[in-house]
């Protein structure tokens, strides 16, 4: 697929410029932004506690020494523009950026500053160099900007931006690869310093298709009012020949819920198109893109909110191109939110779904469970009175994702489910991140509480600590074992 490579200069674009800052331009003429006016919204308060702000701040004051005397500005700015920090030795550039506002404190995102590195980078989560006339606002136009994306490697979300700005006619050949740098290494700190969470895997854009049958699929006993209704609620929508969005937490079976829906109401191929990384948006168009619209298939497009900008403008036009009438329109797409939903694809949706996070809905824990049980081991796995309340009381973070591995795993174990076959996180209410040495001791608690017929005063004399210990740290690490007190 020819990525719009067709249109060219209009509204004052540059004309040989990539498709990426034609469409960014395109977007600052819709924000309503003079080109000639440079006003970013100003706030009072920057948020230097967090841990972006701590390693990449960490990250720029050691790239300082290798940009010595080189007229470079180096910033971090949050995932909405915001910049957070300013480092740079050079006075006069420093000066310069004041005058447009380019400083800790004021937002640089399309939306307030029209096409700008960071701004780009931010949108189309790539890492993105805006050279002088490519930026829509003149005052912008003496320097070169290099941002890159930093990513968030506990969500997989952009967290912020690594931003890179010298004068205009300054080399700017390396600034770009400074910038992916520096980002990699601040997301590389961010674990580093996470303390016992689990990275999530970056976008990669897979698609495939989605069966959906019925004897791989929960039946309708096993799901209580929160799922039944979001369901109902889908169905209807689409008899009516309306196109629709579900949205939810991320694990939550957006893409299973409308699955589920599509081929009870008619027995369609369901192809499922994951957000890709920003880099394969192209490639992942050409994969899927020829399915839409043919009589007998529907394209669920999953986390339509983390797909780059101008993916999403690409998106925008295929859907508009396949809008039909009043039968089942052929596409749906997920989100976090109703608010997540890209701009360009609000007018594409008729419907919002919301499913409801699993800690909502504690009567569908077990019979979830027993069926994911069921599923992997091929018959029927029993949980103890002990288990099943331990499971219904966790909140569920990862939603029935999250419970699905946590059954794999204890099902593999045993055919009866008890304490001790469940993961610690089982266990653990939500705290401050813990470093390596604390997990290992939280864990090595709960497995010694979790013994088959192990009291807690055995718990402690196993530990080689006394019971007051034991009791301590169970609040300190928010240790919660049904039978425990």
């Amino acid at each position: 697929m020819d990525i719009d490579h067709r249109v060219a200069g209009r509204a004052g674009e540059p004309a040989q410029a990539a498709p990426r800052l034609r469409a960014s331009w395109r977007r600052s003429a819709r924000y309503g932004l003079a080109a000639d006016e440079l006003r970013p919204v100003f706030t009072g308060s920057v948020d230097t506690g967090s841990l972006l702000y701590e390693c990449g701040d960490e990250v720029l004051r050691g790239l300082r020494t290798t940009l010595a005397n080189e007229p470079v500005s180096m910033m971090i700015t949050d995932a909405d523009g915001l910049v957070l920090s300013r480092i740079s030795e050079d006075s006069s550039i420093n000066r310069s950026l004041d005058r447009v506002h380019l400083a800790p404190g004021f937002y640089f995102a399309e939306r307030n500053a029209g096409t700008n590195g960071l701004g780009l980078a931010l949108a189309d989560r790539a890492p993105s160099l805006v050279r002088a006339t490519e930026h829509y606002c003149t005052g912008l136009r003496g320097y070169t900007c290099a941002a890159a994306p930093v990513l968030d490697p506990f969500s997989g979300g952009v967290a912020g931006s690594v931003n890179l700005t010298t004068w205009s006619d300054s080399a700017s050949e390396l600034l770009l690869a400074l910038a992916q740098a520096a980002a990699g290494s601040t997301t590389s700190l961010m674990l580093a310093r996470g303390g016992g969470r689990s990275p999530q895997p970056m976008p990669r854009g897979e698609v495939f298709r989605v069966y959906a049958d019925r004897k791989h699929a929960p039946a309708a006993s096993l799901l209580t009012p929160g799922w039944r209704n979001a369901f109902a609620e889908a169905r209807a929508a689409f008899r009516r020949g309306l196109a629709v969005a579900v949205v939810g937490e991320p694990g939550t079976g957006k893409t299973a819920l409308v699955s589920l829906v599509r081929r009870e109401l008619r027995r369609e191929r369901v192809l499922n198109a994951r957000a890709p990384g920003p880099d394969d948006v192209a490639d992942w168009l050409d994969l899927w893109s020829p399915e839409l619209g043919k009589d007998d298939t529907c394209v669920i497009v999953s986390g339509a909110d983390r797909l780059p900008a101008w993916a999403t403008t690409e998106l925008a036009g295929l859907f508009a191109g396949v809008r039909g009438g009043p039968g089942l329109q052929p596409y749906a797409i997920t989100a976090e939110s109703d608010a997540a939903i890209p701009e360009e694809l609000q007018p594409l949706i008729d419907n919002v779904v919301e499913v409801p996070p699993l800690r909502y809905r504690p009567d569908d824990i077990v019979p979830l469970a027993r069926h994911f049980a069921q599923q992997d081991r091929g018959r029927e796995i029993g949980f103890s009175s002990a288990a099943a309340r331990a499971l219904t009381s966790y909140d569920w973070p990862g939603n029935v994702r999250q419970l699905r591995q946590v059954v794999r795993e204890a099902a593999g174990r045993a055919d009866h489910v008890d304490l001790h076959h469940l993961p610690p996180e089982v266990f653990a209410g939500p705290g401050r991140p813990l470093g390596r040495l604390q997990v290992v001791e939280r864990d090595e608690i709960i497995r010694c509480l979790t013994e088959p017929g192990t009291t807690t005063g055995e718990a402690a004399r196993k530990l080689g600590v006394g019971r007051a210990t034991i009791y301590r740290k169970m609040a300190q690490y928010r240790i919660n074992i049904p039978g425990r007190s």
